[in-house]
């Protein structure tokens, strides 16, 4: 039997898996690590705290599964998007934090360069929406108020990577600097269309060349691990942002087929095969995870604050101990009662793109409950990503027939019942839900032969559960319409706090 280990990244927290050539987990370890929020706005991780957990988490995983390393037939990562890390080549240490997708202290750069027409170049070459939420501000950010970067970054002596570049960093000993095709598309510096470093696009963010890793392939033997490591060198065979990686372990991988992962925000993708279609809908085009040798396209909409508001439910308010508490105390009310949560705590993102709108909960009364505010804050999670349907809708031409749904929050029945009830299909629960990370499993396992094909994955899936729409058209569309009114209120509420 061969077995593959698939490292996820996530925002906050590093998960090991272990799947063997039937698909299934054989072990499964999770650790958490800081959140950072040194001023309102900014978010940052600890690089090396994120590598050392990581690398935690995997030793456990093996010792779960009662395996050694010459067990394993390949690595295969997939990571947080769009994070930002700038270390030192020769120290191997990072010059600062790193700058999480969530930050938004880049905004009002961002501002200043749609004023100047930027904005067109960079839809046009990278297929993504000119915000603070890519990786290329946070560079040209760090490169100026992390003292003497600029300078070490022009003498070569600096490297840029999203988080899949540190962790192959860090698993080689210091020996490869890549960056999967998948996360270069992210950064806002990678034409999607010529699949190369854009040289215009370095030179409008000052960003100089020989920060940026080497682009490769999702699925094929990339490096190898450093034998200190786990006491052999393991193929390190598979790479893809975790939103590439699920879509690919949900198998969509013909045009239309469509997918959401809710997890600390949701993120929806729809395959639309090989080509790139632009969006005229404030959506982004993106590159999509495929078996080396193919090429694979698809439209997104992003949502910032997902299942995180359940963690603000829980660490901010103090309403319920647990994430998982949040299910039953938003079951104990038939509705909400009237109230609308808009979870903006870090602006919009798509279809709306403002980074000024902030969070908001409206329609209370003195009869509100907290298990009214909890039905609510689930109940946006939903709405957030039937606005992404709609605009997806408009911009593929594409009907939805069915969404395949993964990430924590997917394990809400309640919240993925009223999710098949705002959008009018089935959505379809896997039997595995660590989705993200068998789609990394399925990269590195079709690069080493444990896979021979997609058509031998397939015979793999199983379904957990599929949800149908129960509520009638007027009852959807008057939630919707409530919904719509409360995200009026809440957008352009807070000036540019970079200024």
């Amino acid at each position: 039997m061969s077995f593959v280990l698939a490292l996820d990244e996530g925002t906050t927290s590093c998960r090991a898996v272990i799947f063997d050539d039937s698909g299934t987990i054989r072990s499964l370890a999770q650790q958490e690590f800081t959140q950072h929020f040194p001023q309102p706005g900014w978010v940052e991780h600890d690089a090396n705290e994120i590598w050392t957990a990581q690398f935690d988490v995997a030793q456990q995983a093996l010792a779960q599964a009662r395996l050694a390393a010459s067990d394993l037939a390949a690595i295969g990562i997939t990571n947080q998007r769009e994070t930002t890390v700038v270390w030192d080549r020769q120290t191997g240490q990072p010059i600062c934090r790193a700058i999480v997708w969530q930050d938004r202290r880049t905004a009002g750069q961002c501002d200043l360069l749609r004023r100047n027409g930027a904005d067109a170049i960079i839809g046009e070459r990278t297929g993504l929406v000119l915000d603070a939420y890519f990786s290329a501000t946070k560079i040209a950010w760090m490169l100026d108020h992390v003292a003497g970067a600029r300078k070490q970054a022009e003498a070569g002596r600096l490297a840029f990577g999203t988080i899949d570049s540190w962790l192959v960093w860090k698993l080689t000993g210091g020996t490869k600097h890549l960056i999967d095709i998948t996360n270069a598309s992210r950064t806002m510096l990678f034409n999607i269309h010529t699949r190369q470093w854009d040289d215009e696009l370095l030179r409008l963010f000052k960003i100089p060349r020989s920060l940026l890793p080497e682009v490769c392939g999702s699925s094929g033997v990339v490096a190898e691990s450093a034998s200190g490591l786990f006491g052999t060198a393991v193929p390190i065979a598979g790479i893809a942002g975790d939103q590439q990686a699920a879509l690919f372990g949900q198998l969509c991988v013909q045009k239309g087929q469509t997918k959401t992962t809710y997890g600390t925000g949701c993120f929806m993708l729809q395959h639309t095969g090989e080509t790139a279609v632009p969006s005229r809908n404030r959506l982004i085009s993106t590159i999509a995870a495929a078996p080396a040798g193919q090429v694979g396209y698809a439209i997104e909409g992003s949502v910032f604050i997902g299942g995180a508001v359940v963690q603000w439910l829980r660490d901010g308010l103090g309403v319920i101990k647990s994430s998982v508490d949040i299910q039953a105390l938003a079951n104990s009310v038939p509705d909400s009662g009237g109230v609308s949560f808009v979870p903006a705590f870090a602006g919009l993102g798509a279809p709306y793109w403002d980074p000024n709108a902030r969070g908001m909960i409206i329609g209370l009364t003195r009869g509100t409950t907290a298990a009214h505010i909890a039905r609510a804050a689930v109940e946006s999670i939903a709405h957030q990503v039937a606005d992404l349907v709609e605009a997806m809708q408009r911009d593929s031409g594409i009907p939805l027939q069915e969404m395949r749904v993964d990430g924590g929050a997917s394990r809400d029945d309640m919240l993925m019942q009223f999710q098949a009830d705002l959008l009018g299909v089935p959505l379809i629960r896997p039997a595995v839900t660590e989705i993200t990370a068998r789609g990394a499993a399925y990269l590195a396992g079709l690069a080493t032969g444990v896979w021979q094909g997609l058509s031998q994955l397939e015979q793999l899936e199983q379904t957990d559960r599929r949800f149908e729409p129960q509520l009638t058209s007027s009852q959807v569309a008057k939630s919707r319409a409530r919904w719509r009114q409360a995200v009026s209120r809440c957008q352009n509420w807070e000036g540019d706090e970079s200024q």
